[in-house]
């Protein structure tokens, strides 16, 4: 059966804990956050001294953690063992613990909940161990969520949190952070420590919390770049590069990719309706006309000019192709985008 972090969440709200987790895949967001869940909310306070064990892949063994889950709870109806950072336990691959492990998802013991947590790493799906688990216990396989669904992300967690926010704020997150949850998640929950719930959170509480130039940021840039407002775009250019750290251009040049790419998009469907266009682009239809727009000011063939430029910069920012300092290539790419 196939879990998702949301209904493994749901059930565990309900009360219901399931003896074995395994928590598995790309994304260790949604890794964290149920291991978090977990911890918190399997025993009560009382129950954890004695019951709960919080257990690293480098400090233990796989055997180890199988022995101390077959143990019976003191004093509770379960014990909870949690595995953080499991792909790195030394013995993980071993032949022999993973026949160990295959018997124990077979029948995991009912009055321990055992979890998991294995980032970037997968069990090995023709084992043995992986297909008891698939049967008897609870596996999440978590994968990074494409760019275009980081927006919607968001505002469903801020609205999970009870906070509101304005979809420029949304974008302005999505194209300076990306796909990484866990910064997205950390930064919002450091904001709204500042608020109280039902707070609407803008794009100015996103540049004095965030960190991120309410008017020189990469979201800025591409919007100067859409209407061809070279001064604009110059200045936020001075700025990048006066503060490099905060701006890499490898960074701006995958955001300027990504964003040009959507561009072309719009020409290959131009005659489609908004509704239709903002779901290919994978924005909030408020923003389809300023892609609109942008496709009016670069035609198709210059759009492809400008993506073979920023697959010659991605280049140069890793070092595959020679090249000038990384401020001289962003004000060159910025003109040959512009001119």
């Amino acid at each position: 059966m196939a879990f998702t972090a949301d209904s493994i969440l749901n059930k565990m709200k309900e009360g219901n804990f399931s003896p074995l987790y395994v928590l598995q895949g790309d994304e260790p967001f949604f890794i964290d956050q149920i291991a978090s869940y977990v911890e918190k909310n399997a025993l009560t306070d009382a129950e954890k001294s004695f019951n709960q064990t919080i257990l690293y892949g480098k400090d233990t063994t796989l055997v180890q953690v199988l022995e101390s889950a077959r143990r019976f709870p003191m004093m509770a109806m379960r014990q909870v063992i949690i595995v953080k950072e499991g792909q790195d336990l030394p013995d993980l691959n071993r032949k022999s613990s993973q026949e160990m492990f295959a018997q124990y998802a077979a029948t995991p013991v009912p009055t321990t909940v055992l979890v998991i947590c294995l980032k970037n790493k997968k069990l090995d799906g023709r084992g043995a161990a992986k297909k008891a688990v698939d049967k008897n216990a609870v596996l999440l396989d978590t994968k990074k969520l494409y760019d275009n669904k980081i927006p919607g992300w968001i505002k469903t967690f801020c609205k999970e949190k009870n906070y509101k926010i304005k979809d420029r704020a949304v974008n302005m997150i999505a194209e300076y952070i990306g796909n990484d949850l866990t910064r997205i998640s950390n930064e919002l929950e450091k904001l709204m420590l500042n608020y109280n719930e039902e707070t609407e959170i803008t794009e100015t509480l996103i540049s004095k919390h965030i960190g991120i130039s309410r008017e020189y940021n990469v979201f800025e840039l591409q919007n100067a770049l859409g209407v061809k407002d070279v001064l604009k775009a110059n200045r936020i250019v001075m700025y990048f590069n006066e503060n490099a750290k905060s701006n890499p251009f490898i960074l701006v040049v995958g955001t300027l990719f990504t964003y040009f790419s959507k561009i072309l998009v719009v020409h290959e469907n131009y005659s489609q309706n908004d509704q239709s266009l903002s779901k290919l682009l994978g924005v909030n239809p408020y923003f389809v006309k300023d892609y609109k727009t942008a496709a009016t000011n670069y035609p198709k063939l210059k759009v492809l000019t400008i993506i073979e430029h920023l697959q010659d910069a991605d280049l140069k920012a890793k070092g595959i192709r020679a090249s000038l300092s990384d401020d001289e290539n962003l004000k060159e790419l910025v003109f040959k985008i512009l001119h």
